[in-house]
């Protein structure tokens, strides 16, 4: 009976990175769990995700996917640069070698890899708040969306983002055992809502209408926003939702 690998990742911050430091074996094994360690990263929003890989053991190159991967869960939001560092000129040849470079550069340290850098826009305003398992939930999530964006000067926004609020929240309170976490991230154009819970199901448009017709869940989501996804995390997963101006109700 073959036994199942390990992999320990520690973390670190380096001039305003965030430097994962993976050690073990990337197999099929530890993967999933490896690509959720750097998507949660990015999605605390650093200047940029580094994943030091040189204490590595990569037995199949294809492996070396789930970088790419990671990149392509964030690409949407908040969009945070990962890139990887290796001080092994072989194991650098073999990122190359698999096709992964395309999305995720390497570099041999992590000075080199910082150089590359561009700094990055800090969001003028975050605020972020865990909600019980409840229904009263619904109604709380919608009144911080009210103070928060009031407070902001995007009252202009607030009434489609608490309808968007509300239909993720719903989302968590009908289909998880989980509280939601919600984050609200405003710039000078848009709103960003993101619901943490404990569930790896994604959130999709798979949803039945009701009988009258009108739609549910994530298609409310998806007829009022500028874009949303999901992003898998250690403990569950992420469903963010960008609205700018255009989606003002």
């Amino acid at each position: 009976m073959s036994q199942a690998c390990t992999l320990t990742v520690t973390e670190d911050s380096v001039d305003g990175a965030t430097v994962l430091t993976p050690d073990g074996v990337l197999d099929s094994s530890t993967y999933r769990a490896l690509r959720d360690e750097v998507i949660e990263a990015a999605l605390g929003e650093p200047r940029a995700v580094i994943v030091d890989v040189s204490r590595l053991s990569v037995p199949a190159d294809s492996s070396w996917s789930v970088f790419s991967s990671a990149r392509w869960h964030v690409d949407g939001w908040p969009s945070t640069p990962i890139v990887l560092v290796c001080e092994h000129q072989d194991m650098r040849t073999a990122f190359g070698r698999c096709g992964a470079s395309r999305w995720v550069s390497v570099h041999p340290t992590i000075k080199t890899a910082l150089a590359t850098l561009q700094r990055r826009d800090v969001m003028a305003h975050r605020a972020r708040a865990a909600l019980p398992a409840d229904p009263s939930s619904l109604r709380r999530s919608r009144d911080l969306v009210e103070r928060w964006l009031t407070a902001w000067a995007h009252t202009d926004l607030i009434p489609v983002t608490q309808v968007i609020v509300t239909a993720l929240v719903e989302n968590v309170l009908q289909h998880t055992d989980s509280g939601p976490d919600i984050r609200l991230q405003a710039d000078g154009a848009t709103v960003t809502v993101a619901v943490d819970d404990a569930s790896r199901v994604q959130a999709s448009l798979g949803e039945t209408p009701t009988r009258a017709g009108h739609p549910l869940g994530m298609r409310i989501v998806n007829a009022l926003c500028r874009q949303w996804g999901n992003a898998p995390t250690r403990s569950g997963k992420t469903v963010w939702v960008i609205v700018g101006r255009e989606n003002r109700i």
